[in-house]
């Protein structure tokens, strides 16, 4: 295993391991690691999971179940601890990046946190990224630090992908119940079997679990990025991994990588609003790499403007096949549905373009219509009917 660029993500259990704020306990191995890294000529870029569960100390609270209030409050001072925690290991400078949903699903601000992330690398400076808790909605949160790790991987183009946590990697069953649990050194293909193995975190302090690190190695691997499941307590996992030993479990890139655009879409964007496709116009789209007409749309859903994502669904499956970038509205989508493109014009008066999705602004969830052609879990999602 070799690298030249990665994203090392850490997760809470190792950078505040107990009640007190952080610690040094784990994060100090972790820093030597990065340092050495950084010696060999390799670039790093440091997801830091641990903000919430640094102010939990320091915020009164009084109760296991934190309002989301509470969470935010103590995200912005656990912050501060955080990365002071994690510049007094450094000689080097360290940065500051928080970052929501938004950032992310907006293209021109993607495209700036890339930026920023390449200056700063190019300056011997150490990227530290986290979600900003502290402003986040439901609406914009990425959710957990696996998959934003996953995102920031492929916004800097990183090579590989280390999510460092409290487990060894992935196991046959969890090891933590069974006594024949066994590792899995290396996974080529994420699949339903992959998925079912994975347990719930036990760490209080934790968001994610191993579902979230396998949805993250999804996302990276698609992207062409080998994404590595490691145990950051153990610091012979650092000597492993600087000696080019795999002592966890790396899920491979995949060969038959998707443009960058794409790989935004699928996985960044949210969609916000469902148009439902004909059986023809599925075909056009999964078989014959087609754009979407009006003629092959037989019903929309929830409000969406000009430029939003959209999510495209199988009318005899209800799964979702596509996603995609709307060139009408869901009124005028309403208004255009089932008719041909040279009709648009004198149905509302104006014109967009002869397809409501063109398929450089789409991406195929479903690989075709044959039955095994659903073998990854989160792309298959079964969808109730909405007027």
């Amino acid at each position: 295993m070799d690298f030249n660029r990665a994203v090392i993500k850490v997760g809470s259990a190792l950078v505040a391991p107990t009640k007190a704020g952080c610690s040094g306990q784990y994060t100090l191995a972790i820093a030597q690691f990065i340092t050495k890294c950084q010696q060999q000529g390799k670039e790093i870029i440091l997801v830091s999971s641990g903000g919430v569960a640094a102010g939990r100390s320091v915020i009164h609270h009084g109760s296991p179940r934190l309002s989301v209030a509470i969470k935010k409050a103590m995200a912005s001072v656990g912050q501060m601890q955080m990365m002071a925690n994690w510049q007094r290991f450094f000689d080097t400078p360290c940065s500051q990046i928080l970052i929501t949903q938004d950032d992310l699903e907006d293209r021109e601000r993607f495209i700036s946190i890339k930026e920023t992330i390449q200056i700063q690398l190019e300056n011997g400076i150490l990227p530290i990224v986290n979600e900003n808790d502290t402003v986040t909605t439901e609406d914009l949160k990425v959710g957990d630090n696996d998959n934003l790790a996953a995102l920031v991987a492929q916004v800097c183009e990183a090579d590989s992908l280390f999510i460092l946590s409290d487990i060894d990697g992935v196991f046959t069953k969890d090891p933590n119940v069974h006594d024949d649990a066994v590792l899995l050194p290396k996974i080529d293909e994420i699949t339903d079997e992959i998925y079912a193995m994975a347990g719930t975190s036990r760490n209080h302090l934790a968001t994610g679990g191993m579902k979230t690190k396998i949805e993250a190695a999804e996302k990276a691997t698609e992207h062409g990025i080998n994404t590595y499941i490691v145990n950051g307590s153990k610091s012979e996992v650092f000597a492993s991994l600087i000696r080019k030993v795999n002592p966890g479990t790396k899920f491979s890139a995949d060969k038959n990588i998707i443009s960058a655009k794409k790989h935004w879409l699928k996985h960044t964007v949210k969609s916000q609003g469902r148009v439902t496709l004909d059986k023809g116009a599925v075909n056009a789209l999964l078989n014959q790499g087609a754009s979407l007409l009006p003629i092959g749309i037989k019903s929309v859903a929830r409000k969406f403007d000009v430029g939003d994502c959209v999510d495209l669904i199988d009318q005899q499956t209800k799964t979702i096949i596509a996603k995609g970038i709307t060139q009408y509205s869901h009124n005028e989508l309403r208004r255009i549905k089932g008719k041909h493109s040279n009709e648009i014009e004198s149905t509302l008066g104006h014109e967009e373009g002869a397809v409501v999705i063109h398929r450089d602004d789409m991406v195929i969830l479903e690989q075709s219509i044959a039955p095994k052609a659903a073998t990854k879990a989160p792309n298959k999602k079964i969808i109730k009917e909405e007027d």
